[in-house]
């Protein structure tokens, strides 16, 4: 489980997009707080940051004609199987999202993607 470098979300391939989609819902639903070395940074945040993330994963997947469920686009939205947040402190949307998204991490994305055959740069 990865969140790819902010940057790179609009040159995902389609399976990485879609696959990032997946990812986020799961950390949104039961996986929020579950230990996971490359996501674990996420926890440090309010909910709604891994929301605004999805966001822009979600913006991705429209404009190239996927349909996400809408539902994802309800902050507190948890998923079919979670219930859903009752409240959720509201954070401005920062540049990147997550502080942690610098170039060291973009170049640890990039190597990642490389490995599986895919050159981004």
């Amino acid at each position: 489980m990865r969140l790819w470098h902010q940057s790179l979300i609009s040159r995902l391939p389609r399976q990485q997009l879609l696959g990032q989609h997946r990812e986020i819902a799961a950390l949104r639903g039961n996986g929020w707080g579950r230990p996971h070395a490359t996501v674990n940074y996420v926890f440090q945040y309010s909910p709604y940051k891994l929301y605004q993330f999805h966001v822009l994963v979600m913006k991705e997947m429209q404009r190239r004609g996927y349909h996400p469920d809408l539902a994802w686009l309800e902050p507190t939205y948890r998923g079919k199987k979670c219930p859903a947040y009752q409240t959720m402190k509201q954070v401005p949307l920062t540049t990147p999202i997550y502080p942690e998204h610098n170039a060291e991490y973009l170049a640890i994305c990039l190597h990642n993607l490389a490995g599986k055959g895919i050159f981004l740069d």
